[in-house]
């Protein structure tokens, strides 16, 4: 776990095959505003491990739900990526949030029809089986911003910006996710939350190639129709990575409408 701060506790949730260490460079942005927490999630590398195979969204949810209990948090204002977004929503759901600022959440699509397999599944399948294969190599390859760019282009449009430690510490929490396959494979998706719980920001990456916001960013605000919405320039999937300061102001400005 990641604490840093002091003020209204503020938790960090982060993506599939992420780890709290995502949330690293945005957490001293606002810890001066908040007692700001990130852990990891469920069955990703240094999370619990799950109880139940195959692992679903809402295990995910129930394992972050319990991390609040064990902070004594009855509630607190969440902000999530991907899935980290979506389990911040589900917590709403639940009552636990104060607000919710969820960067690109997952859920936002429709439900699968037989066996086809979803394209942001297939990219981050694709993700993982390169990772696995590169992994030797790595650490020789990731000093090189060239290469760090290429090997980040799904989830990010600047992923030069991250240092060649961090490279190698973001394909490990990949590889180190035992529920990718339950996940990715998963038919679960994100049901309407009409009227809102709570203020809730969906704040979509202008080059997410995971979720094109003209799909997936759509669907949100069809799910969500009282959610502000707004777009975040030049970031890709994971905006930590880009944009670290614009992430944070995002946040901060979607907790202050909730104070």
């Amino acid at each position: 776990m990641l604490r840093q701060g002091s003020g209204p506790p503020l938790v960090l949730l982060h993506g599939v095959l992420g780890a709290e260490g995502m949330w690293r460079r945005v957490i001293p942005l606002l810890s001066p505003h908040h007692d700001t927490i990130a852990f990891t999630a469920l069955g990703h590398r240094g999370g619990r491990s799950p109880a139940e195979r195959p692992t679903r969204i809402a295990h995910v949810v129930d394992d972050a739900e319990r991390f609040l209990d064990e902070l004594r948090l009855e509630k607190a204002h969440l902000a999530g990526n991907s899935m980290g977004g979506w389990v911040a929503l589900e917590l709403a759901r639940r009552g636990r949030a104060l607000s919710v600022c969820g960067l690109s959440p997952a859920g936002c699509w429709p439900p699968l029809v037989g066996g086809e397999a979803r394209p942001a599944a297939m990219k981050l399948g694709r993700a993982v089986r390169d990772t696995r294969m590169g992994r030797r190599v790595l650490p020789l390859l990731a000093p090189f911003s060239r290469f760090r760019r290429w090997a980040l282009r799904v989830t990010a449009a600047h992923g030069h910006r991250v240092s060649a430690r961090d490279l190698v510490e973001l394909a490990d929490d990949l590889l180190g996710c035992a529920i990718s396959r339950d996940l990715l494979a998963s038919n679960e998706h994100l049901e309407p939350i009409d009227p809102l719980p709570c203020p809730i920001t969906l704040a979509w990456s202008a080059r997410d190639r995971i979720f094109p916001p003209a799909i997936n960013g759509e669907i949100a605000r069809k799910l969500m129709p009282g959610a502000r919405f707004v777009v975040l320039d030049d970031v890709g999937h994971v905006p930590m990575i880009d944009d670290p300061a614009l992430v944070a102001r995002t946040i901060l400005e979607t907790t202050r409408v909730a104070r």
